[in-house]
C-alpha cells in the first residue's frame, strides 16, 4: 500500500474482499484484504454506497464482492457490475462452514464466512442470466404458481361440498368437471345459508378469476414461443416426443444458453437429475435425487418422460430394461437423465430429434 500525493492511500494490485450477508433492510458488509480481516460493519441495502465506501477507503483497488442467492435475486451483482466491480453471486450451500458457525449463526458470521470463502477462492459462483432472460423465466414460474394455486382451490371446493353431502353429478363427472357447465352448476348450488353460500361462492369466483389469469399467460408465452429470440430452439424442442410449447419454453428459459454445460454431467446437475451417494471404504450407495438442482426443470422433465417412453420405442425398451432390476419409480429417473442427454444433443446440434435410436 502507497500513499499518493494527495494524502489517499493507494491499493493498487491489492485485492478487497467483501462478503455481504444481505436483508431487505440492511445489508452485513465483512471485508479482507489478502493478509487481515479488515472491517465489519452494516449499512442500508444501497450498492452505490457500498461502491463509494470502497473507493474511497482502498482507493484502486481489485474489489471481489460476493452473496448469497435469495430473495434479492440478481439486482445487486447488475448494480455492483454497472460501476466496474466484480460482484458473484453464491449457493448458500456451497459457503465453506465449520461447526462452531454452525452453532452460532448470525449475520456477522455469514458475512465473514462469504469474504473469507473469496479470500481463499473456495467459492463457485452461479450463473447470472440477462435481465429479459430472467423476466420470461418468472413468467413461465408464475403460471406453474398459477396452477399450483388452481389445483388448491379446486380441492377446497370439493372437500366444502362433501362437507355438505353434496355429491356431484354423474354428467360433470369422468374428464368434465371444472368444465364450463360445472361451474355453472357449482354457482347454483344453494347450501341454504347466506354464509355458507358466499363461502363457496368465494371459492368459484377465486377459480374463475385464476383460470383467466392463466390463460392470458399462456397466450403471452405462446408468443414468446414464436419471438425471434426462442422460434428455432422451441420448433427444435418440440420434435422431442412430450415436449410441447410450455415444456420447451421451461426449457429454453431456465437452461438458457446451452453451451455453458460444457458436460452433460453439468447439464443433469443444474436440472436436479443425480441421486444424493455415500461412499464409505467398501460401502456404496446412492440415494434419492438431490434437492439441488433446478425443480422447475426436474418436474417438467419427469412429467416429460413418462410421456416420452410410451412415444419413443427406443426409450420404452431403455425403460424395460432398467425395470429389470429397478422400479418403475427409479428407472423413469434413468430415462429422464436420457432425455436431458437428446435434449442437449439437439440444442447443440441444432438438429431435430429422431425416435426409435437406441444408443
Amino acid at each position: 500500500m502507497q500513499t499518493s500525493s494527495t494524502g489517499y492511500k493507494d491499493f493498487s494490485g491489492q485485492n478487497i474482499y467483501v462478503g455481504l450477508d444481505v436483508h431487505d433492510k440492511s445489508w452485513k458488509v465483512h471485508i479482507y484484504s489478502d493478509e487481515f480481516e479488515l472491517k465489519s460493519f452494516s449499512q442500508e441495502p444501497d450498492a452505490d454506497r457500498l461502491a463509494h465506501y470502497l473507493q474511497k477507503n482502498y482507493k484502486q483497488a481489485n474489489y471481489k464482492l460476493a452473496y448469497e442467492a435469495g430473495f434479492c435475486g440478481f439486482w445487486i451483482q447488475r448494480a455492483f457490475s454497472s460501476k466496474g466491480i466484480n460482484c458473484s453471486v453464491i449457493h448458500a450451500a456451497d459457503v465453506p462452514t465449520n461447526d462452531k458457525e454452525r452453532l452460532r449463526k448470525t449475520d456477522k458470521v455469514d458475512s465473514r464466512k462469504i469474504a473469507r470463502g473469496l479470500r481463499n477462492g473456495d467459492l463457485n459462483a452461479i450463473h447470472i442470466p440477462d435481465r429479459e432472460l430472467e423476466l420470461d423465466r418468472q413468467l413461465l414460474r408464475s403460471r406453474k404458481l398459477l396452477t399450483r394455486d388452481t389445483t388448491r382451490i379446486k380441492n377446497r371446493i370439493k372437500a366444502m361440498l362433501k362437507l355438505q353431502g353434496i355429491a356431484i353429478p354423474a354428467a360433470y363427472k369422468e374428464g368434465k368437471t371444472w368444465s364450463k357447465k360445472f361451474i355453472e352448476w357449482l354457482r347454483e348450488v344453494d347450501l341454504q345459508s347466506m354464509s355458507g353460500n358466499l363461502a363457496l361462492q368465494t371459492q368459484v369466483k377465486e377459480l374463475v378469476f385464476l383460470g383467466e389469469r392463466k390463460k392470458e399467460t399462456d397466450d403471452v408465452i405462446k408468443q414468446l414461443c414464436h419471438s425471434e429470440r426462442y422460434q428455432t430452439n422451441a420448433a427444435l424442442l418440440q420434435t422431442i416426443p412430450a415436449v410441447g410449447p410450455m415444456t420447451a419454453m421451461i426449457l429454453l428459459t431456465e437452461i438458457g444458453d446451452i453451451h455453458r454445460f460444457a458436460r452433460l454431467d453439468e447439464l443433469c446437475s443444474y436440472c436436479g437429475i443425480v441421486p444424493s451417494c455415500h461412499n464409505s471404504g467398501e460401502s456404496e450407495s446412492a440415494g434419492r435425487l438431490s434437492r439441488r438442482g433446478n425443480s422447475m426443470i426436474k418436474d417438467a422433465l419427469i412429467e416429460c418422460a413418462w410421456v416420452a417412453v410410451r412415444k419413443d420405442p427406443a426409450l420404452l425398451l431403455y425403460y424395460k430394461k432398467q425395470t429389470a432390476h429397478m422400479t418403475g419409480q427409479k428407472a423413469i429417473i434413468k430415462v429422464t437423465r436420457k432425455l436431458v442427454s437428446r435434449i442437449r444433443y439437439v440444442l447443440m446440434n441444432q438438429k431435430e430429434y429422431v425416435t426409435g435410436i437406441i444408443e
